[in-house]
């Protein structure tokens, strides 16, 4: 994390093709879960006629999956180190998968719930894996583009993903038509994981005399509190905007699945590209000063969203292609500061933990919002959005001031990934 006094960094180490194999399985498990989380939103006004649902109970379906995921992933952070990374990977993706296709023949507000949750605790556990794959495999100086590639997967999510479900869901009358063909999708991707991912079992080698001390001071650690608080403003600010963009837009406008579908496809766009740039730039120049400089971007994007009158579709699309592509841009920074907080040893841990701390944000976002929007019930206008985004810039101003804060482990971090030996263990996975 270390860089020279004029904050820029030397030219980074290419990465090899076996590595890029490795990054593109990744990503297809990473796309999967993203399109199951993000898909949520866009359909919130499908959601809200077919189950009759209030804004209050749109936001704990939207909630359900975050509170999941970061119950299961503070669990899983007593036992994640002790565990090959692919074998976790592969049993947590496999729950997330049959939970997919549980939500997508849910038929009551209940089992709709019941659904999300089990998919975001099964799914949140296997991001958690999958982001310490990515500290364990990659060398830092190379951990700038996996991080971006990794985060592009929301980009391709809202290119591919969202456009498609929500045609789905047009094309069959029915919620549930999305979580089915990704259900099937994520069978598909298992697979090919099952196929080409290596053993990771370089963390294995630590001395650990007892789990839950072991926890305790990942948790209580004081450069591991601040990364947490960082972590839990800086997402509570981006999805306080993200959860009603889809029914917001339908309110104000009166457009269709169609019509949303085409906003994400163009931000998707427009973010997948975004994110090429940034992540290059994230093992160039000084990873803290390229997230201030985007984060401030984002605080203004964050009220033009939320106060966004009625509009033609072309300016709703601008509008949500900035936001998306300086909103994402942050986290890849963000995702290679953070995998350099904790001690390799501790990585999985530590990185549970986090996740935790961020899908509770995410679960709190929604609530927040939710409790913020009303909606009138003969003219279905939305009210109360604005107030949505003072709350998003005041987390993202926190974060911004704890962004100063963030410290390295302590002592050298290896400058070869510490899997044994990576080239061996990833070059048959790809070949």
């Amino acid at each position: 994390m270390s860089a020279p006094a004029d904050g820029s960094r030397p030219e980074p180490a290419a990465i090899t093709r076996a590595e890029w194999g490795l990054i593109f399985v990744l990503v297809a498990v990473q796309f999967t879960h993203m399109v199951d989380f993000v898909i949520v939103m866009p359909l919130g006004g499908r959601l809200m006629t077919e189950f009759d649902l209030s804004p209050s109970q749109f936001a704990h379906i939207v909630s359900a999956y975050a509170w999941a995921a970061g119950i299961a992933s503070l669990l899983a952070a007593a036992v994640m180190d002790r565990f090959d990374r692919r074998t976790t990977l592969l049993t947590m993706y496999a729950g997330f998968t049959v939970s997919t296709l549980f939500c997508g023949f849910a038929n009551t507000f209940e089992a709709l719930l019941v659904g999300r949750a089990l998919a975001g605790a099964f799914g949140g556990t296997a991001a958690v894996a999958l982001v310490s794959v990515i500290g364990d495999v990659f060398a830092p100086e190379k951990r700038g583009r996996a991080s971006g590639a990794l985060v592009s997967a929301f980009a391709v999510a809202s290119i591919a993903g969202l456009p498609a479900g929500l045609s789905l869901a047009e094309v069959f009358d029915r919620s549930g038509a999305p979580f089915v063909a990704l259900a099937g999708l994520s069978a598909a991707v298992w697979v090919l994981a099952w196929a080409k991912l290596p053993p990771v079992r370089g963390h294995l080698s630590a001395e650990r005399p007892n789990r839950w001390r072991e926890l305790a001071d990942v948790i209580r650690h004081r450069d591991h509190v601040v990364a947490f608080a960082f972590s839990f403003a800086l997402v509570l600010s981006t999805f306080c905007v993200a959860s009603f963009i889809g029914p917001y837009l339908t309110a104000t406008n009166g457009w269709t699945e169609s019509a949303l579908s085409q906003i994400y496809f163009v931000a998707g766009l427009c973010t997948l590209a975004g994110m090429t740039v940034v992540g290059r730039l994230a093992d160039r120049v000084s990873r803290p000063a390229l997230f201030r400089a985007l984060a401030f971007v984002t605080l203004g994007l964050a009220v033009a969203v939320t106060n966004l009158p009625p509009c033609p579709l072309w300016a709703a699309a601008l509008l949500m292609s900035a936001f998306m592509v300086f909103a994402a841009g942050r986290m890849v920074p963000v995702q290679a500061l953070l995998l350099g907080v904790a001690a390799p040893k501790n990585r999985g841990a530590f990185m549970s933990v986090n996740t935790a701390v961020q899908h509770a944000a995410t679960g709190a976002a929604p609530a927040i919002a939710g409790a913020l929007v009303t909606v009138n019930p003969v003219t279905k206008a939305m009210s109360g959005y604005p107030l949505v985004g003072i709350v998003a810039v005041a987390f993202g101003a926190l974060a911004l001031l704890l962004a100063g804060r963030l410290r390295p482990a302590r002592g050298p971090e290896p400058s070869a990934p510490p899997v044994e030996p990576v080239a061996e263990a990833v070059e048959p996975a790809v070949r």
